[in-house]
């Protein structure tokens, strides 16, 4: 073999393993810049589910609330039945209200004589916690609000 043959196949063994050289760890360098970007994502998402969920257990507890209380005889009984149902129910769903009263109820037209249309209101706001939502920059709690009305049964003795 002739030195000019020999260092063409040198030069030609050289430049060929090479070629990949750029590439490599290109793969690590990707995933390092993107995986704070998905877990980020992920989070969010995560935290706007728990937000979605809680929203609607305030919203069934309301519905059970104005419920229980619709069905009472007096105003002092839908008040008690209206308390339960919305704690029993809040307590299922697994949410805990940080404010010490989240029920608002008004079951005045408990007043009403037999044979008038009267409705009972219940309002829920519960000031819900995120702690356990581990994204930052989420508020540390979130305000949600419920609001339903029933009819009392016209016809119904009320006492």
């Amino acid at each position: 073999m002739t030195p000019a043959r020999w260092l063409a196949a040198v030069v030609s063994v050289k430049c060929r393993s090479r070629v990949g050289d750029g590439d490599r760890g290109s793969a690590a360098l990707e995933a390092a810049i993107i995986a704070p970007a998905v877990l980020l994502l992920l989070c969010l998402a995560i935290g706007a589910m728990r937000v979605g969920v809680a929203k609607q257990s305030v919203d069934a507890a309301a519905h059970d609330a104005v419920r229980a209380a619709s069905i009472a005889r007096n105003q002092s009984a839908a008040t008690s039945a209206a308390r339960t149902a919305a704690a029993q129910s809040l307590a299922h769903q697994g949410i805990t209200c940080q404010n010490r009263t989240p029920l608002h109820l008004d079951a005045t037209q408990f007043g009403r004589t037999v044979g008038q249309p009267a409705v009972v209101r219940v309002t829920i706001t519960c000031v819900v916690s995120l702690s356990d939502v581990a994204v930052p920059g989420t508020p540390g709690s979130v305000t949600l609000r419920a609001s339903y009305v029933s009819p009392i049964d016209q016809y119904r003795s009320r006492e």
